[in-house]
């Protein structure tokens, strides 16, 4: 349901409190004394059963049914156990939105008959209609509005920060860390048990408001994540977004996740998939604050590199240590920098060399001149500055000074002020100044590092990397269909080795020669087809089975015999391995063995890579070290599909697989490319075939030659749902426009430089048209922005031609672009907003009809209700466009636009009629 009715918690014009008690100490008693603290404008009423007339000066009902008129919100605070019935007495009063505070009593028991709590109450909120947020949850406050329904035990102070939470303790702990640093916030949310309202339906909501400009997560647990990552990749594209994540261990999980086959650390694919929706991931709930105060100030520096300059090398050595166990790096300064210092003799211990030590007699003007040298070293990204009060240069005289010159220096400076009496004002003072300032050496050092990760994950977020064509037809891949269909109807839940070779086959992964065999005499005769020595692996039931490790080492080694020399020895290794798995595996069927020829020598490297499947986000992509040892799972890494040659690099880089191609490979820069190419074959795997459960291709040898599969495992389970939409194929045609073959398909990401090409054929007039002034170029935020989008949120179709028929002036492009039209959904499917942009030289040969009627029945098919835009008046080849299919214009005189809607689909409910009317008046 989305944002449905979700105004209702964050503005009510009007509430009611259920269980408010004139006890102060009372739930219902502090939440309506809260409400009476913040000012609230609109009318408040109580319900009480025991018939107070009134309640903290608040008029009182003895029942739901006698309040005056329906309010929008009602906050229930009477014990949980009764709040079913509350909910259908609200909801014959037509009430559309309930917050329950009420906590205290297991929602689970008696769950087998279905009359759990749990049960009950949701089964109150459907038939009511209603949203309910909770129960045992804070509270909602939106200081700006004077909305304080929360049983905080402090004001909250008003500001520019949403804190969103699963645990009302730890929003109340978050109150008062916020005080305690004069933070205020725009929004406070906790969702309780998360009944009905979800984490990212609030998400979409903050998503609208200009007043969230950082958003502060507290995540437990998520229960659909294509919705949770699709709000938060909208909601970090426009604001800062930090999140602290509990349940990092199985022990502090309350509802325990299964674990993810193939991955040692479940917790590692939470870091990936925040990562990949722009959020900074923090450790705990101080960290949190640090990391905003840090990141609502700076911008992230272009590097990792950071300087450090101190009067004395004891707290650079702490420094030092935080930062290379953070992942970041030590400048190395340039030659001028260094010689400027020694000649200077601005640095006492290792002269010319960071962390640039001036020594405890340093003044403020060392300070100064050291840092002027620092900051203009191109090998520099950020210089922290550390301080411990001395004689000659006291805390508070050291800041002001560092104040006075701030603007001399050109790279972000942090600084620590060690100490803490003389220490407290020179924190202050650079804080007023708006330099950050913090306790310790290895808080400063923290604080650069979510810097540096906030530029990488914004990078990740924002990617444009090149175009990779796909090697697997739609022929192939429904040959894979057909493979997994034969499969599951022969009871079987996964593939055989010869199967799945055949699958990495259509896409593009070659594997080890091999030769599939049956009995005695097929194994000698197939030795004369490969050249020995020889590998021959018995194919049975057990060892089709992707990341299977519980056994150690032994379970691979007891199906495969290597280094055979002669054909005979394949002959006995044969009965070996036969007798071998029928004695210790006789429930294990054997379909076949498999003969390869040894593949050593040439430089090879073991890796590992493939598919699995994680019970919140779906499918992941793996890779890492190889080999069969349960070890090997201590370097695996993983992403969240889609991925692109960029994406994929970035999860080769975090492996130390990765390092060890770049240290030891003939060609590094190919030999990863070649890798990366995989990965995201791999990644098409995912979404091309829902029903793969698990794929492990391990070993993967990387040599001077390429990449070769040569052990494989493939496993199947029911249809799958990715986190993040993938790219919609499906949606892709090809029609013949004024004698050419016009392509129309979805917008990727790689089509970035299209678009660059596209603005080239774009003359004033069309780019004022569409951004309604003159946009001569196009930033890389503008071209992540037109070319990332979120599928299942925003659609653009591009409508393209192939290189064969194109007279353009950029010859190496394999298509170019004539045309793209755009929507942008609001988060119910109720409104869309679309843009369409034709180029000069093909303007007249129905493309812009073609691509609108495109779009119209796209929108019609998703479900949206009504498709709006808006146009310059003085556009009058758009308005004939828009009036031929069916658009009402009207005109906007206070602008002097013209508004077109056009009508989709009729609404389903009262909800949503209202919505729409809203919309469009």
């Amino acid at each position: 349901m989305a944002t449905q009715f979700l105004r209702r918690f964050f503005a009510p014009r009007s509430l009611v409190v259920i269980g408010a008690s004139p006890k102060p100490e009372s739930t219902g008693g502090v939440v309506l004394q809260n409400l009476l603290q913040a000012g609230f404008p609109g009318p408040i009423w109580a319900v009480n059963p025991r018939g107070y007339k009134e309640v903290h000066g608040v008029a009182c009902f003895r029942r739901i049914a006698d309040l005056p008129e329906t309010p929008d919100l009602a906050v229930v605070c009477s014990p949980l156990s009764g709040v079913p019935e509350v909910l259908e007495r609200l909801g014959a009063r037509e009430v559309r939105a309930a917050l329950i505070v009420s906590g205290g009593a297991s929602l689970s028991a008696d769950s087998t008959s279905g009359r759990s709590l749990r049960a009950r109450l949701q089964r109150a909120a459907l038939h009511s209609g209603m949203r309910v947020l909770g129960p045992e949850c804070l509270g909602v406050a939106v200081p700006f509005v004077k909305l304080n329904a929360t049983y905080a035990s402090q004001p909250i102070r008003d500001g520019s920060v949403a804190y969103l939470g699963q645990s009302g303790m730890l929003g109340n702990a978050m109150i008062d860390w916020a005080a305690g640093r004069e933070i205020g916030f725009s929004h406070l949310v906790t969702l309780g048990d998360s009944l009905d309202v979800q984490l990212p339906d609030v998400i979409d909501y903050l998503n609208q408001s200009a007043r969230c400009r950082a958003l502060l997560l507290h995540l437990e647990s998520f229960q659909n994540a294509r919705h949770f990552m699709t709000a938060l990749r909208e909601s970090s594209r426009n604001r800062l977004v930090l999140a602290i994540k509990s349940g990092r261990t199985a022990e502090a999980t309350l509802s325990p996740v299964p674990p993810t086959a193939g991955i040692d650390r479940r917790d590692a694919i939470v870091d990936a998939a925040l990562a990949r929706a722009g959020v900074v991931r923090v450790s705990d709930s101080d960290e949190l604050f640090d990391a905003l105060e840090t990141l609502s100030r700076f911008k992230p520096p272009k590097g990792d590199r950071l300087a450090i300059v101190s009067n004395g090398v004891g707290p650079a050595l702490l420094a030092i240590d935080k930062l290379i166990d953070g992942g970041g790096l030590l400048a190395e300064l340039g030659k001028a920098s260094a010689e400027a210092l020694i000649e200077q003799k601005l640095d006492i211990s290792r002269p010319g060399r960071n962390p640039v030590d001036l020594g405890g007699s340093a003044t403020p003007e060392d300070y100064l001149d050291a840092l002027a040298i620092v900051t203009r070293d191109p090998n520099v990204d950020a210089v922290l500055v550390l301080h411990a009060p001395t004689r000659l240069a006291p805390s508070l005289a050291t800041a002001n000074a560092l104040i006075e010159a701030r603007q001399r220096f050109r790279h972000r400076l942090l600084v620590s002020w060690m100490g803490l009496k003389e220490a407290l004002d020179a924190r202050a003072a650079c804080n007023r100044a708006g330099i950050p300032s913090y306790v310790s050496p290895e808080k400063a050092v923290r604080a650069f590092l979510h810097l540096v990760r906030y530029r990488q994950v914004q990078h990740l977020l924002q990617e444009t990397p090149p175009s990779l064509p796909l090697d697997a037809s739609a022929e192939r891949r429904q040959r894979c269909h057909a493979l997994i269909d034969d499969a599951l109807a022969r009871q079987r839940d996964r593939l055989t080795h010869q199967e799945t070779g055949n699958v990495l086959d259509a896409y593009g992964i070659e594997c080890a020669p091999s030769e599939y065999v049956f009995d005695l005499e097929q194994a000698e005769r197939a030795t004369e087809r490969l050249q020995g020595p020889w590998a021959i692996k018995i194919v049975h039931r057990d060892n089709c089975e992707p990341f299977r490790y519980d056994g150690e080492s032994r379970r691979q080694a007891a199906s495969l015999i290597q280094d055979l020399e002669q054909p005979g020895s394949v002959v006995d290794a044969v009965v070996r391995l036969e007798t071998r798995i029928s004695d210790t595996l006789p429930k294990s069927p054997i379909y076949s063995y498999c003969l390869q020829t040894m593949q050593r020598g040439k430089g090879s490297l073991q890796l590992c890579a493939g598919i699995t499947r994680d019970a919140e986000f779906g499918p992941v992509i793996v890779f890492g070290t190889g080999g069969y040892k349960i070890d090997v799972m201590a370097d695996r890494q993983t992403a969240l599909p889609p991925l692109n040659l960029r994406l994929a690099q970035e999860l080769i880089d975090r492996t130390r697989a990765g390092r060890l191609i770049r240290e030891h490979s003939e060609d590094p820069p190919q030999a990863v490319a070649w890798v990366a190419r995989l990965l995201v074959k791999l990644s098409q795997m995912a979404s091309d075939l829902p029903r793969l459960n698990g794929l492990e291709i391990n070993p993967l040898l990387l040599n001077r030659e390429g990449l070769m599969a040569v052990d494989f495992a493939l496993d199947l389970g029911a249809s799958s749902t990715q986190a993040i939409m993938p790219y919609p194929e499906q949606l892709r045609e090809t029609l013949v426009l004024a004698g050419m073959d016009v392509e129309i398909r979805p917008i990727r990401g790689e089509d970035a430089p299209l678009i660059t090409h596209f603005h080239t054929f774009l003359s004033e007039q069309s780019i004022r048209y569409r951004y309604f002034h003159h946009k001569a170029v196009l930033s890389t935020r503008d071209l992540a922005q037109l070319s990332q989008i979120n599928y299942d949120r925003q659609m653009a179709f591009i409508a393209v031609r192939h290189r064969e028929q194109a007279i353009a002036r950029d010859q190496t492009a394999d298509e170019e672009m004539l045309g793209v039209v755009r929507v942008w959904n609001d988060p119910d499917n109720i409104r869309t907003e679309f843009s369409i942009i034709i180029r000069d030289d093909f303007h007249g040969i129905g493309l812009g009809r073609l691509l609108m009627r495109k779009m119209i029945d796209y929108s019609r098919q998703v479900g949206t209700l009504t498709m709006v835009g808006t146009i310059l008046s003085d556009n009058l080849p758009m308005r004939r466009l828009l009036a031929g299919l069916g658009f009402a214009l009207r005109v906007n005189v206070e602008e002097g636009v013209l508004e077109a809607t056009l009508r989709l689909n009729e609404p389903q409910s009262d909800w949503q009629r209202h919505r729409l009317e809203a919309a469009l008046d």
